[in-house]
Parts: structure tokens; C-alpha cells; sequence
């Protein structure tokens, strides 16, 4: 048996990358915990006749974490 040519013999393969971990089970928990008080917030500002914007900010806030949370679950 004849050994590999010295190219095949030196050539590089780096190694392949590892896979990230999956999210704990909280962690979608706390996606859909944000989502969820972010629209009742915002549901709840208007329903009481006097509307804040605060509220709404509040609101919309708990909205961008959970979409940004979101984005990082796997």
C-alpha cells in the first residue's frame, strides 16, 4: 500500500464547531411570561378609561425583551 501524497498528508481540516446548548425549560417560559404581561399591560391601560403613556411604554417594552429573548432560544 502506497501512503497519501504529501499535500493530502499536511492538509489542514479544522474542527468541526460544536453545537450550542439548549435553553433551559424556564427560559421559553420566560419568553411567553413577557409576551403575556406586555399585552395585558397594554390591554388593561386602555381598559381602565385613562390611558397612560407610561403604561404603554411599559408595555411595549416587555414586548422587545420578549422578541429579543426570543431570538437567543434554542
Amino acid at each position: 500500500m502506497a501512503d497519501k501524497p504529501q499535500a493530502q498528508r499536511s492538509r489542514y481540516t479544522p474542527p468541526s464547531p460544536r453545537k450550542a446548548p439548549p435553553s433551559p425549560r424556564w427560559y421559553g417560559g420566560l419568553v411567553l411570561g413577557c409576551f403575556v404581561v406586555g399585552v395585558v399591560i397594554i390591554i388593561g391601560n386602555y381598559l381602565s378609561g385613562d390611558a397612560n403613556n407610561l403604561f404603554l411604554i411599559l408595555g411595549l417594552a416587555l414586548i422587545l425583551v420578549g422578541f429579543l429573548l426570543a431570538m437567543r432560544l434554542r
